[in-house]
């Protein structure tokens, strides 16, 4: 008997058809011989819709009760896959975030797990029963408040639920067959890709590829859990993300060893770029800045500093940052401008990022030039460069993003002949 959690996205449960149909698959799964756990997202666009709904009654939603508010969604969603189960004569338990033992921090709208005590979840398994948890939500146990963890926090829950139970597998249902080489709806002729070490597709994660989340990814690499991202809409094998080569998942006879020289293209244009300008140029500012970033709880991304505009002795630190944390890392600055000793602040939003990620470009020369030669042939200048020993990013215009995604996934043989299905049209 195999253990598997199955998380299902919004599009997979967006209406009574979906849940009958994920239901059916739970109960299929359970019948052949597994212990199951589910874990599910929001209907549809209801997390949007709450959130539009508390955008129409308050300027400003106080944060402890608009996680209040979008912990609904998942229960709902919780709720009504146990009655579908229920009506094909399996027995389900639901659970919120916090019965089935997700321990956050306290911090509304973005909580980290810090623990994971599964033991309701558990006696549901040892009685037969398919265990359903609401995801992206816990509880705190400083504050003893309901919290979220943030867009994709249900990838999260499942990953951590899956650790904690020692799960054989967690299976992440999407509306697409798997990981592809770039983004299907920019590139409908990308490749899926069968098998992916966790690395690469941390990477991926971090530069904007939606189709999983950043914290689950690392969370299953640091406990050595296979991840398998799969479509609800089809029984096709997906993509699995290996925490190492061959770990638990049988390579087939044949499959070569050598890792591809590039695993993707990943774009991203939900992040803003801050430039700090007229920086004193002494030891110590750089520090007092990120500081005051990390005070307001932002999370940085790319970084460059170089020598100011504004004299000598004088620098400008740019960075990016997601789009919906800037307005608070602008107002921490602007309240410590005195203090650090800079001139001004320039705030872009119309940015978006592109990275071009593969394990195998650390041994292998001229990846670099035939990215960039790309971007110069499809008319695309960069603003910032950031790169690893296994990824380059750049910064370049929102309105170029889209060509210049196209552009590199071509330069690099990525396109195939065939059009990629999109089952839902979301990608989660």
């Amino acid at each position: 008997m195999s253990l598997i959690v199955q998380k299902y996205g919004g599009s997979s449960v967006a209406d009574a058809a979906g849940i009958k149909r994920v239901a059916r698959r739970v109960v299929d799964t359970q019948n052949a011989g597994n212990e199951v756990v589910v874990v599910v997202s929001a209907m549809g666009d209801t997390t949007d819709e709450l959130l539009d709904l508390a955008a129409e009654v308050a300027d400003q939603p106080p944060a402890r009760e608009l996680d209040m508010l979008m912990t609904a969604g998942e229960r709902i969603s919780m709720a009504l896959l146990a009655m579908a189960i229920h009506n094909l004569d399996a027995v389900a338990q639901s659970f919120t975030g916090s019965q089935a033992g997700m321990i956050t921090d306290g911090i509304h709208g973005k909580a980290r797990i810090i623990d994971v005590d599964p033991h309701r979840v558990r006696t549901a398994l040892d009685k037969g029963n398919i265990a359903i948890v609401a995801g992206f939500q816990g509880m705190s146990r400083q504050t003893n408040e309901i919290t979220t963890m943030g867009r994709g926090g249900s990838d999260t829950t499942a990953v951590a639920l899956a650790a904690a139970l020692d799960a054989d597998v967690c299976e992440i249902y999407t509306d697409v067959d798997g990981v592809y080489t770039a983004d299907p709806r920019v590139v409908p002729s990308a490749q899926k890709i069968d098998r992916i070490s966790s690395e690469e597709m941390l990477e991926m994660a971090a530069s904007g590829a939606k189709i999983l989340h950043l914290r689950c990814v690392e969370y299953a690499r640091r406990f050595g859990l296979p991840i398998h991202v799969r479509s609800s809409f089809s029984d096709l094998e997906g993509t699995w993300v290996l925490p190492s080569p061959g770990d638990k998942i049988k390579i087939s006879e044949g499959v070569a060893l050598e890792q591809p020289i590039i695993s993707g293209v990943a774009h991203d244009r939900s992040e803003g770029k801050v430039t700090v300008v007229g920086v004193p140029d002494i030891p110590g500012k750089a520090a007092e800045i990120f500081g005051i970033i990390a005070g307001a709880h932002s999370n940085i991304d790319m970084i460059v500093q170089n020598i100011s505009t504004r004299g000598s002795g004088k620098t400008d630190i740019s960075f990016t940052l997601p789009i919906v944390e800037g307005a608070d890392a602008l107002a921490a600055l602007r309240a410590a401008q005195e203090s650090v000793g800079f001139e001004s602040l320039i705030y872009d939003d119309q940015i978006g990022k592109l990275s071009l990620i593969g394990a195998g470009m650390r041994s292998n020369p001229g990846v670099s030039f035939r990215f960039f030669k790309a971007l110069s042939e499809a008319g695309v200048n960069i603003d910032l460069i950031s790169t690893s020993e296994i990824r380059i990013s750049v910064v370049t215009r929102a309105d170029l993003l889209d060509t210049a995604v196209r552009a590199v996934h071509k330069a690099f043989g990525l396109d195939t002949e065939d059009e990629v299905t999109v089952y839902g049209g979301t990608g989660r």
